[in-house]
């Protein structure tokens, strides 16, 4: 029920400048009674734009360039992102929401009052580059084009199935009505915007969900080279890509060179390290995440905790439901779920073989889907050589890798690091391992069957031959320590980061020569496959 507070905010939403003099009688670090804040770039804007403003004087013309962010979080992290492009030269405009949240619709005057709080803020920046806030920007009546509507139609599906972890979608859900509003907003405003403004690269965090993806694919139907970035769990770099979208993870560029090459020792050492701490629930370098909820108790002890017998194992890996790395990523079933249960309804007549499925651990943390309900809803009963592991089970997953035989992925990096074991794995999904010489990947549900029909036949026979895990260990070394590029301020640690790698130390020529070919590349300023 909405509360009279509610109500007269609604009411007060729909006057003009009614939040504009609360904002300027009552100003506050927060705006709203949201967690809406750029608190952690406020206290060190001052000096960055000083350094900037100094950079700019000496700094040869650069390109016209568009950022894009719709919640306050990315802003913060576009902000610094667009001053440091600001001040390489770069004629740079940034457009951003004030949204606090991207599953909640916030009332109108909240907004408005985060509207007018950015903007006092942000109006630091103006003396070195633009920004325009898209929340007061209306776009007009003006028809937008069919494949514009079809990117809406397809962000908004992928909205609803990462925030309800599901990949079914339901459109006369609220929440999906919702998020078409925003999303459609948002494409409007920004296929005039971008028209207007004709920039010559366009750089859009994530590109898949949210306004952010609405963002990546109206620039890239206007035809306008667009970059995409995320972060993955490892401090002081991001993940990028170029036309295209960054969640996809599209290796193909810098896998040409990597295939070729043979790893140092020192490469192998890397890797070996890495993945024994994964294996031992510990944390490695800069990576922030522990892989497993459990240390390894060895092979022998899952076995037997499990009541495996000598038979040999296929250890099927699912991914959480409805998560970005999942979205779209259908190589010939219908979803992962479809796949998931075609699997095991094939497996439950082979008693000649112990299925394991392991529930994603990360599955524990989501409200919304679950693979292991949707399984014992389809399939209540399951035979005594199928044992599932659900999520919060203390079982390390890298255990069962010793005990597998076969591994079974939809796009897991499970998979990768089976194949390092020399473990034949099938691939369903379009993940970015995929294809690279030392996995099975089959493109239809024929050619799938017919590959676990010949699997089967001797499973033991089809451990990978030498060659084929030499390329496994250059993949996995390119794809943690090769692929993600140096970037100074990461979203989970931007309020130290800010303070830590200052404007200064960025853009000076230590700084550059560290993270300047990260901003050549989110610029186009250099080419993926040149590096």
């Amino acid at each position: 029920m909405t509360s009279n507070k509610e109500k007269i905010k609604k009411i007060l939403g729909e006057i003009p400048l009614a939040a504009e003099i609360y904002w300027l009688t009552r100003k506050s670090d927060h705006p709203s009674s949201s967690n809406y804040s750029l608190r952690n770039v406020k206290e060190v804007l001052p000096e960055a734009v000083s350094v900037v403003t100094d950079r700019r004087k000496t700094a040869p013309a650069g390109k016209k360039v568009f950022l894009f962010s719709c919640t306050h979080k990315w802003l913060e992290i576009d902000l610094f992102l667009s001053l440091a492009l600001a001040g390489q030269g770069h004629e740079v405009t940034h457009g951003y929401y004030p949204y606090s949240e991207w599953e909640t619709e916030a009332n109108l005057f909240d907004i408005r009052k985060q509207s007018v709080y950015t903007r006092a803020i942000l109006s630091q920046v103006s003396p070195v580059m633009k920004t325009v806030d898209l929340f007061r920007k209306k776009s007009s009546s003006t028809e937008l084009p069919h494949e514009v509507i079809e990117a809406v139609n397809q962000v908004t599906a992928f909205d609803f199935m990462y925030a309800y972890q599901t990949e079914e979608v339901n459109e006369e859900d609220q929440f999906y009505q919702f998020r078409y509003g925003r999303n459609l907003q948002a494409a409007g405003t920004l296929y005039q915007l971008l028209q207007k403004q004709k920039p010559d690269v366009v750089i859009v965090p994530n590109g898949t969900i949210l306004e952010l993806g609405i963002a990546y694919r109206v620039s890239r139907i206007l035809d306008i080279p667009t970059s995409t970035f995320e972060y993955s769990d490892q401090q002081q770099v991001m993940w990028l890509a170029q036309n295209d979208e960054i969640m996809l993870q599209n290796t193909d560029l810098v896998w040409k060179k990597a295939e070729e090459r043979n790893l140092k020792p020192s490469e192998i050492k890397k890797v070996e390290s890495l993945m024994s701490s994964r294996k031992d629930a510990s944390l490695y370098g800069k990576f922030s995440r522990k892989w497993q909820n459990a240390p390894s108790k060895g092979p022998g002890s899952t076995k037997k905790k499990l009541g495996l017998d000598d038979r040999p194992v296929i250890l099927l890996a699912t991914n959480v439901m409805g998560d970005s790395l999942t979205l779209g990523r259908q190589a010939f079933s219908k979803s992962m779920a479809d796949w998931i249960i075609r699997t095991i309804q094939y497996f439950i007549q082979c008693t000649s073989i112990q299925l394991i499925i392991r529930i994603h651990p990360g599955e524990a943390k989501v409200e919304h889907g679950s693979i292991h309900e949707m399984m014992k809803q389809m399939l209540p009963v399951l035979p005594d050589h199928i044992h599932v592991i659900e999520s919060l089970e203390k079982v390390n997953t890298y255990d069962l890798m010793d005990l597998a035989d076969l591994g079974l992925v939809y796009t897991t990096t499970v998979g990768l690091e089976m194949a390092l074991r020399g473990i034949p794995v099938v691939v369903a999904g379009s993940t970015h391992y995929r294809n690279r010489g030392f996995t099975h990947d089959p493109s239809s549900w024929v050619n799938y069957f017919k590959e676990l029909n010949l699997l089967m036949e001797d499973l033991r026979s089809f451990q990978l031959t030498d060659a084929q895990v030499k390329l496994a260990w250059k993949y996995t070394y390119l794809f943690f320590f090769e692929y993600p590029h140096p970037f100074p301020w990461h979203m989970a640690g931007r309020k130290n980061d800010f303070k830590d790698c200052t404007m200064k130390s960025v853009l000076s020529k230590r700084g550059l020569n560290k993270y300047g070919r990260t901003l050549e590349l989110l610029t186009f300023d250099q080419k993926l496959e040149q590096i």
